[in-house]
């Protein structure tokens, strides 16, 4: 991974645009849909810069000179000069989904985008609304942060009670958390694998894996499958297994 994706707030902070036409415009408008206050003035004291000039020679000397004032800069249609890139976004406020590729093609970043749209339904957000206004309730019905987390995680499944692929809208949450006892998944589960490659994961084990709190594992899984799972999941060789030890969800993987 060559760049860190993150998500920054620039509703009202100066960003430095240099440049006019096609390509500064387009830039203008997305940062100001995101808040920010543009200005041309080199000087200013900015959190950002993007140099969307036409001409090569006079794009680099204005990024070498902001880049010399210890501002991040983006250069419009040359990733090379770059400290970052802006990513097709997917705007389900207050969902936000950014597909980039680190300035190698942003066609194929958009292209990736507009799929991801028609798969994405429009109540998207007001899901996420809905979790983060009933936090309060969540945390009283699972005191216990891997209690809560499974159950959120159960419940955000497919065909759970707040699958969000299935354009269902804060009033989900509601009836959700009716039935206090829905999603807390727990147990032991036996994960078989047909190969070394995680991509011939099926989607169930997938999911799994991003919600399993500890792993016992054959020597032999590879760590390209391992890292599927939960960076804080607890990790162990199969031959220390015991069953009467199992807590929250845990699982066995071996070859099948």
């Amino acid at each position: 991974m060559d760049q860190l994706p993150i998500f920054v707030t620039l509703k009202g902070r100066k960003v430095i645009l240099l440049g006019s036409g096609e390509m500064a415009d387009a830039k203008r408008r997305l940062y100001e849909r995101a808040g920010a206050v543009l200005t041309d003035d080199e000087q200013a004291d900015a959190a950002l810069a993007v140099v969307a000039l036409e001409d090569d020679g006079e794009a680099a000397a204005a990024v070498k000179r902001l880049k010399d004032r210890g501002l991040l800069v983006n250069a419009v249609d040359r990733s090379a000069l770059c400290d970052f890139t802006t990513p097709a976004i997917i705007d389900r406020e207050p969902v936000l989904i950014a597909i980039g590729t680190g300035g190698a093609s942003a066609g194929l970043a958009k292209a990736v985008r507009q799929r991801l749209e028609q798969m994405l339904p429009a109540r998207l957000g007001q899901l996420a609304s809905g979790l983060f206004a009933a936090r309060d309730r969540v945390k009283s019905l699972w005191p216990e942060g891997a209690d809560r987390r499974r159950a959120i995680d159960a419940a955000l499944n497919p065909g759970g009670a707040l699958d969000p692929f299935a354009d269902q809208g804060a009033e989900a949450v509601d009836l959700w958390l009716e039935d206090p006892a829905a999603g807390n998944q727990t147990g032991l589960i036996e994960l078989k694998l047909q190969s070394d490659d995680p991509d011939d994961l099926t989607i169930k084990q997938a999911r799994l894996l991003g919600q399993a709190d500890a792993i016992y594992a054959e020597h032999d899984v590879p760590e390209a499958i391992l890292t599927r799972a939960r960076a804080d999941a607890e990790r162990f060789e199969l031959d220390s297994f015991d069953a009467t030890q199992v807590t929250g969800l845990t699982l066995v993987i071996r070859y099948g």
